[in-house]
């Protein structure tokens, strides 16, 4: 992600588009995580303190809300990466104190993610980052 030091060689729109929806909700946590905690540490606040922040941030609730305030910003080949990402079935049920329904959202919001990354589309997790959670409302 620019800006951020970590650098991946972009995938091709094709490739990615082929990858298994969990696949990319698998990378596409890691790198919404990331941003919050990058957006948590401009708070002057303890690591304890910091955590429990984080984790309210990157749950399936939380991810589901996010999903919600960018769906309108969505276009036709992203609502679609989001799809496969609900649609997508694990072989595992949702974390007891999560939502099933919320718990799938979530993790098509981190297909989308995950897909965006991959394909060197860094300015526009950003952008969406940023839709989810405004500056102002950190």
């Amino acid at each position: 992600m620019e800006g951020y030091g970590i650098a991946c060689a972009p995938m091709e729109l094709r490739d990615a588009a082929m990858k298994n929806p969990l696949t990319l909700a698998f990378i596409g946590d890691t790198v919404w995580d990331l941003l919050v905690r990058q957006r948590l540490l401009l708070s002057a606040a303890r690591v304890n303190a910091l955590h429990k922040s984080a984790t309210a941030w990157v749950n399936a609730g939380a991810q589901a809300k996010a999903l919600a305030a960018v769906e309108p910003l969505l276009t036709e080949q992203e609502t679609d990466v989001v799809r496969r990402g609900t649609n997508a079935h694990a072989k595992h049920l949702a974390p007891r104190n999560q939502d099933p329904v919320d718990y799938r959202r979530a993790t098509g919001l981190e297909a989308l993610i995950g897909w965006l990354y991959l394909t060197g589309q860094h300015a526009r997790v950003h952008e969406l980052f940023e839709a989810a959670h405004p500056a102002a409302g950190a």
